[in-house]
């Protein structure tokens, strides 16, 4: 167990810190299947500065739902966009033996690796308790549709080891984690 909690965290910290703009058409060609209002998203690497203006319009083009409003003590705009929380739940399935949960495992994180690289997904991790709860992702994507079909693609999900609760959540975009 504490290997795998080790694994995870590593996981975490190397996802969370990596930035790149990759495609794999394997996960294209599912999300393609699985949602038919799918969107590609790109990440930059050194992202321009946009106005709040441009990213509003961005952001609508693309589908996603958004609002500002004034900070009073700074009068900044901030732009509030709604990302998908999918909490990630013990599944129902835990009869594996301990090679197959090690490859369930291993794909799952490979898995949550490919929606980040591909923009998808902004972060995820595991929970610190040994609860019904067991990690969490968040999700950049337009729609509840998309952001269910993505995490049901997860090797673990479809193995029944883990199951899938996606709830929208909005956040002040571009304000980073501390």
């Amino acid at each position: 167990m504490k290997k795998l909690v080790f694994a995870l965290i590593m996981l975490t910290i190397i996802v969370s810190c990596k930035k790149a703009t990759t495609t794999l058409p394997e996960v294209e060609e599912e999300v393609s299947e699985a949602v038919t209002d799918s969107l590609t998203l790109e990440v930059d690497e050194a992202p321009a500065e946009k106005s709040t203006k441009q990213l509003k319009e961005e952001l609508t083009t693309k589908g996603f739902k958004i609002f500002d409003y004034i900070n009073e003590k700074t009068r900044d705009t901030i732009l509030m966009q709604q990302y998908f929380m999918a909490f990630l739940k013990r599944g129902p399935i835990r009869t594996q033996n301990e090679e197959e949960a090690a490859l369930i495992q291993k794909e799952h994180l490979a898995h949550l690796t490919r929606m980040y690289e591909l923009g998808y997904a902004d972060i995820s991790g595991p929970f610190g308790d040994d609860g019904e709860l067991r990690g969490l992702t968040i999700y950049n994507v337009p729609t509840l549709k998309m952001a269910d079909s993505l995490a049901k693609l997860d090797p673990a999900v479809k193995a029944g080891w883990l199951e899938i609760e996606v709830r929208p959540w909005w956040a002040a975009k571009g304000f980073p984690l501390r």
